[in-house]
């Protein structure tokens, strides 16, 4: 959401969505951005979001805004900051001191956006920066620019790179959400890629536009089937802990079933949530 957009920062009360991510950099036009700022700070200071994780998203590093904007954000009380473009670990290190100096809670985090090829790279070295980094964020139309690849349908150009930033994640522990789908009038071209991003194993996707939160909690959400099989995987376990060998409809059940399980159902309950 652009920061400075008023009636955009009002209707994001309305969506179904898991966080709200209000915008500092590429939304707001430069001569906006002391506005946005304020507005945005003003904004979160007044906690509007209910449930929804609330997110700050700063100009990066190497602008004229970033030192004001990380202060402006730290004070407003996010849940997290989205740092643009971060490169590399010792950038992660910088931010997290600088935002515990300007008295940052140890639950404000950090959403690291990967962007360029180094930061692709180094992707396992930034998510294993500082306990502050919760969330990778995958800026494809960026990355897109610096690979001088194109926008195909199924993203063969850039899907080892996505690949490898999934594997830096879970080697890391972090989530780690997908890129933002540019054509909000294609709604099956998003549904497919919201889609691929599910099964190339993403926690889930960022979205410009309110009409993609529907489809994104459909394709992201368990179905009614998987929710079910958590729900025995976890009664089977449960009931036959202890006792050797646990099976469910057949299937011998492991610990990390069980997990893989309480995942599922703990996703179904957060979109449930919303």
């Amino acid at each position: 959401m652009p920061g400075a957009n008023a009636r955009a920062l009002e209707k994001a009360k309305t969506l179904p969505c898991d966080a709200i991510i209000i915008d500092l950099e590429d939304a707001v036009a430069p001569a906006a951005k002391p506005e946005a700022r304020d507005r945005a700070a003003q904004v979160v200071s007044s906690r509007p979001y209910g449930s929804r994780e609330v997110v700050i998203r700063i100009n990066g590093m190497d602008t004229p805004w970033y030192r004001e904007d990380l202060v402006a954000a730290v004070a407003a009380g996010p849940d997290a900051i989205a740092v643009p473009k971060v490169g590399s670990a010792d950038q992660v290190r910088t931010i997290a001191a600088e935002m515990s100096a300007a008295g940052a809670g140890p639950e404000m985090s950090i959403w690291a956006m990967i962007e360029t090829p180094r930061a692709v790279l180094d992707c396992l070295a930034i998510a294993e920066a500082s306990d502050r980094l919760d969330v990778l964020v995958m800026g494809t139309n960026d990355l897109t620019k610096e690979l001088r690849a194109s926008h195909v349908p199924g993203r063969g150009p850039v899907t080892a790179a996505l690949q490898m930033c999934v594997l830096a994640a879970r080697a890391a522990g972090r989530v780690i959400l997908d890129g933002v789908y540019n054509d909000v009038r294609d709604a099956a071209g998003f549904r497919s890629q919201a889609h691929e991003a599910m099964l190339m194993g993403f926690d889930g996707k960022t979205l410009i536009h309110p009409s993609q939160v529907g489809p994104a909690n459909e394709v992201f959400a368990p179905d009614a089937d998987e929710i079910a099989e958590a729900h025995g995987i976890i009664e089977a376990w449960e009931a036959g802990e202890g006792s050797g060998v646990v099976t469910y409809n057949g299937r011998m059940i492991e610990n990390l079933h069980v997990e893989t399980a309480r995942r599922v159902l703990a996703m179904a309950q957060a979109i449930s949530t919303d």
